[in-house]
């Protein structure tokens, strides 16, 4: 991909903030899920929710967080938000036909997956559809000379997924959409433990 095709193109990040594991438990916890839209490597909007630790409405909320946003691509952060928080790219694939590319730093172990969600949750098969409708995982070097990130790739092709990875990957191997998008939601937890 030419830089200047990248310098157009409109990604939006998805990441989490943390959450603590001492209120592990209770109903009413939330973690923040931040959307960052980036321009090339400009950041042109932000946009941020609450969601449920442990709860079903990641989905829902990124939805309705994307919708005030223009893009051309999404990058996830994995799929589960806020501990097991899943957004289903799916769903979101269906409501806007962009296509989405969730990105791992270290490889998915969909079988401790699979286990945890059968220990902790009655409705670990619905949870687990999630998993189910992803594609493969592909093992994908971001950056010359460091560690490969994983990869799985819904409403595109696995090559045009790795040149938009490769063309927004600036300093280090996560891209500067989920890196950036990182950050911001880790920033603003952070303070908001502080207040």
């Amino acid at each position: 991909m030419r830089l200047n095709v990248w310098q157009e193109l409109r990604v939006v990040g998805v990441e989490d903030g943390g959450f603590s594991r001492e209120a592990l438990g209770r109903s009413d916890q939330k973690a923040l899920l931040v959307c960052i839209l980036l321009r090339g490597a400009w950041i042109e909007d932000l946009q941020a929710d609450m969601i449920t630790v442990d709860g079903l409405d990641a989905s829902e909320k990124l939805v309705t967080m994307l919708r005030r946003l223009s893009f051309n691509a999404i990058m996830l952060a994995g799929v589960s938000f806020a501990g097991f928080n899943l957004v289903d790219p799916t769903v979101v694939f269906k409501e806007f036909h962009k296509p989405i590319i969730i990105i791992s730093r270290t490889k998915p172990n969909n079988v401790a997956v699979k286990n945890a969600l059968v220990q902790h949750f009655e409705d670990w098969q619905a949870r687990w559809n999630v998993f189910e409708k992803l594609g493969a995982i592909h093992e994908v070097v971001s950056m010359p000379n460091e560690p490969p990130i994983y990869v799985e790739v819904i409403g595109s092709t696995l090559d045009w997924a790795i040149k938009t990875i490769r063309a927004s990957t600036s300093c280090c191997r996560v891209p500067e959409p989920i890196r950036v998008a990182r950050l911001i939601a880790r920033g603003l937890t952070y303070r908001e433990k502080q207040s």
